[in-house]
């Protein structure tokens, strides 16, 4: 019996610039299927997982991300993610979903008040989430940057939440795994690169994964975390039984 392939579906908002390498590596590189996603829809086609891509929707007037939270497509997405759907937000993405009120705290401009764009390093806190089943605790992971507004910060009493659930995902760090100030690229507390919802079903994220997942760029670290979505959705994936006549038939569904 074939597994139906996952479905993927990157949004398009206005001034995306990182939906096409994220459709590429989910239909080029893992071989599922991708389907892009116009902000202006209502229609969600039937996705298992959501792509929020980077770039400067809407040209980050306002926020960085305050008006996309608005489109149409973004009220189908925090629908689907009260459902159970996973959502991943990158960079811009991550913005969009801290606008939106899916994740807790806000994204500041970086402390250096300069845009940030090369490979960091980021330590995989929590790997038991449907984002890091591929990664190991505490494995540090090369992934490029490219954001001057991925400064996070929140409130002590959310910190403190986030720590105590294990939403934090990734942390900036030394290729050593040593989390410290100076492999922090944005003044981000706590050296956060990452965060996931109480859930554990949405992850936003500074880092580009999707520019570290072909090996003709030199560098795969990004595609753990695409491939630990899909071994996720497949692990969801239940043979189910219905009767017809006086046959047995097994369907595939996901829970």
């Amino acid at each position: 019996m074939t597994q139906t392939p996952v479905r993927f579906g990157v949004v398009v908002f206005p001034g995306s610039n990182c939906d096409h390498d994220a459709y590429y590596v989910c239909r080029k590189i893992l071989g599922q299927d991708a389907v892009f996603l116009w902000h202006k829809t209502a229609d969600l086609r039937g996705v298992d997982v959501v792509i929020l891509p980077g770039g400067f929707s809407y040209g980050d007037y306002l926020r960085c991300g305050a008006i996309a939270r608005f489109s149409p497509v973004m009220k189908e997405v925090t629908r689907f993610a009260a459902r159970g759907g996973l959502v991943l937000g990158i960079c811009n993405g991550f913005q969009i979903l801290v606008e939106a009120g899916l994740l807790p705290g806000v994204l500041l401009r970086n402390s250096s008040l300069r845009f940030a764009c090369r490979y960091v390093n980021i330590r995989v806190e929590n790997p038991f989430t449907p984002f890091t089943g591929a990664c190991a605790k505490n494995e540090v992971l090369s992934i490029p940057i490219a954001h001057g507004d991925g400064n996070y910060f929140a409130d002590a009493d959310t910190v403190r939440r986030l720590e105590e659930n294990g939403q934090i995902v990734f942390r900036y760090c030394s290729p050593e795994g040593e989390i410290t100030p100076g492999s922090n690229p944005n003044g981000s507390l706590g050296n956060i690169a990452g965060i996931m919802n109480e859930q554990g079903n949405v992850l936003g994220m500074m880092p580009h994964p999707e520019r570290a997942s072909d090996a003709v760029l030199g560098h795969t670290d990004g595609l753990k975390v695409f491939t630990s979505i899909v071994e996720h959705v497949f692990s969801r994936t239940i043979p189910q039984l219905r009767e017809e006549g006086d046959s047995v038939v097994v369907e595939q569904g996901r829970r």
